[in-house]
């Protein structure tokens, strides 16, 4: 099962401060059921028990940073001891799974409608692959109209969809990079994109990106979404490529997709300020 899996998103594609791969778990015991979610969280491997999953794969890593203790007294030592003691392997396809195409942000982009996408970061030596993606839709709207056309396609959360830039103004080649993607605004503007989708905006990046916009050409406009919920397309495409995968090498297997909203938000308040 790994085989495929790295197959599809080798672990040299990770970047170098990453963990990804196979988490916990005996590479050589058989799957029959595999489940794909964003987090590794403690309700996400309930679900995945309680669905008779053999594997777990999601895209945000468990263990990312070093650890000397994987005790059950921690957080993430709890989560380790309730898959191994059910049976259950935990596989990671993070930074790789981005890299890929199709990979994460092939899966933003082609939610939105998207087409014509090349990598909006390419790999060295591969400008096939790489972090984001640049798209056009088939015909410019305005930027009012794309942030709903965002909202729509994405599952719901309580951040939803904020925008920064004129309403009124149109776009039609768009730059998404799923996940945190405020590091990217050079490679954006380099692009030619007319608004960029991604996750987490930061305050000052968010801030100097809109002010360089208003002394050049007013680009590029932002939406900001929900950072899970930005990744959450790319599972029922992974889940799909690799059954097709295996089948085409003669083993069978079934996927499933969570549906445990692991964003963490739970309530937005609007500002009652003047």
């Amino acid at each position: 099962m790994t085989d495929a899996l790295e197959a599809m998103h080798p672990l040299e594609w990770a970047q170098s401060w990453d963990a990804v791969g196979l988490v916990c778990g005996d590479p050589a015991a058989p799957v029959r059921r595999v489940h794909f979610a964003v987090d590794p969280v403690a309700e996400v491997v309930e679900e995945t028990i309680a669905a008779g999953a053999d594997l777990l794969v999601t895209h945000h890593p468990l263990l990312l940073r070093p650890v000397n203790s994987v005790a059950a007294t921690t957080f993430k030592g709890a989560v380790v001891h309730r898959a191994i003691t059910a049976g259950l392997a935990v596989y990671v396809a993070h930074t790789n799974a981005d890299a890929a195409a199709p990979g994460v942000s092939d899966a933003l982009a082609r939610v939105l409608d998207l087409d014509d996408l090349v990598p909006l970061d390419p790999l060295p030596g591969r400008p096939d692959l790489g972090i984001g993606r640049v798209g056009v839709l088939a015909a410019p709207e305005r930027l009012g109209d794309f942030a709903d056309r965002v909202a729509a396609a994405l599952p719901e959360t309580e951040q939803g969809v904020r925008v920064a830039g004129d309403p009124d103004a149109l776009v039609r080649r768009v730059a998404v990079c799923g996940g945190s993607g405020d590091s990217l605004f050079e490679q954006v503007r380099a692009s030619g994109a007319d608004v960029y989708v991604t996750a987490d905006l930061r305050h000052h990046p968010a801030s100097e990106a809109r002010e360089r916009a208003a002394v050049e050409d007013g680009r590029p406009h932002l939406v900001d979404v929900a950072h899970w919920a930005s990744e959450w397309p790319w599972l029922a495409g992974c889940a799909d490529r690799l059954v097709v995968a295996l089948a085409s090498a003669g083993r069978t297997v079934e996927a499933h997709v969570s549906t445990t909203r692991t964003d963490p938000w739970s309530l937005r308040v609007p500002s009652r300020g003047e």
